[in-house]
């Protein structure tokens, strides 16, 4: 019997997860030649071209599109089959990089009390925060990202997930804005004024345009940015009025020698509170290192912004 590579399964599921020779190459720590004969070995394996040209691109042929649930599954069980058994966990000796899936909200809020909590617990750990500029579970299906954290939509009935903290917007100005001239904001005096909102997809419109809606009344959005830290300097230097998170806000403004430059008040009108959750794949819902991890999160949330309720 002819015995198999079973390293071209990598390959593989390199070549499926990226749809080509390059970024699948870049994926795994190959060069493009080195992964090009890796293609050219699966095709001879698997007799079929897995990859065509389709004008510019590359796309996948109907037999790769079938099996690359499989491969992807495969891989990941090997992976999990491979690795050291875990269950006496010494998180003072762990060896292993997370990678953590958030927005920079949460990576501004959190994220220096989390790195802190666990290179004091494991400094051997190294954790990797990408930009959650979506909310496709492809991430933790696919292994790319070992947690995903924030506002729980479409994620799908296999990811598990556990509500960290809630939170709620309030309006921020600079110091000293007219707005707070007055003893209780109102709610047209809360549109009587140009408002920047952040959101990464470039809406304007969102909960809070929602609430004023139910009473009738309107903002002017002046200008829409892609991150709260944005929209944050924009309302400090100008009169606009910022909306952010609460958890966000205690962040920014936490260490500060000198008196802020900005003030903020709770918002004259009904919004609804946000549930941010930590969510991760069943593969790793009994991981030890995968356990430490998500404690640790939850831990840092807790003493930060307080448990979820509900």
């Amino acid at each position: 019997m002819t015995e198999l590579d079973f390293n071209l399964l990598i390959g593989l599921d390199a070549l499926l997860a990226e749809g080509g020779v390059t970024a699948a190459a870049r994926r795994i720590g190959l060069s493009p030649s080195a992964m090009s004969r890796t293609l050219t070995r699966l095709r001879q394996v698997t007799g079929d071209p897995l990859l065509v040209r389709a004008g510019r691109h590359m796309v996948l042929t109907p037999y790769a599109e079938g099996v690359r649930e499989r491969v992807r599954d495969t891989v990941l069980e090997a992976r999990t089959l491979l690795k050291p058994h875990l269950s006496g966990l010494d998180v003072s000796r762990l060896d292993r990089t997370f990678a953590i899936r958030a927005n920079e909200g949460f990576i501004e809020a959190f994220g220096p009390a989390l790195i802190a909590a666990s290179d004091a617990q494991a400094p051997g750990v190294r954790l990797y925060f990408a930009p959650r500029i979506d909310k496709d579970s492809r991430y933790l299906r696919e292994g790319t990202m070992d947690l995903e954290v924030g506002v729980v939509a479409n994620m799908g009935p296999e990811v598990h997930i556990q509500a960290l903290f809630r939170d709620r917007f309030v309006g921020v100005v600079r110091a000293g804005h007219p707005l707070l001239a007055t003893p209780a904001v109102t709610a047209r005096d809360y549109v009587a004024f140009g408002h920047v909102v952040a959101s990464r997809h470039g809406r304007a419109h969102g909960l809070v345009d929602d609430a004023l809606a139910e009473i009738g009344l309107t903002r002017k959005v002046v200008s829409v940015v892609p991150a709260f830290p944005t929209a944050l300097a924009v309302a400090r230097s100008s009169d606009l009025i910022a909306t952010l998170p609460a958890s966000y806000l205690r962040a920014a403004l936490a260490g500060g020698g000198q008196p802020p430059a900005i003030q903020s008040f709770e918002l004259p009108l009904r919004t609804q509170t946000i549930t941010v959750s930590q969510m991760w794949h069943p593969r790793l819902a009994a991981d030890p290192a995968h356990c430490w991890l998500r404690s640790l999160v939850r831990q840092v949330c807790r003493e930060q912004a307080g448990p979820a309720s509900g």
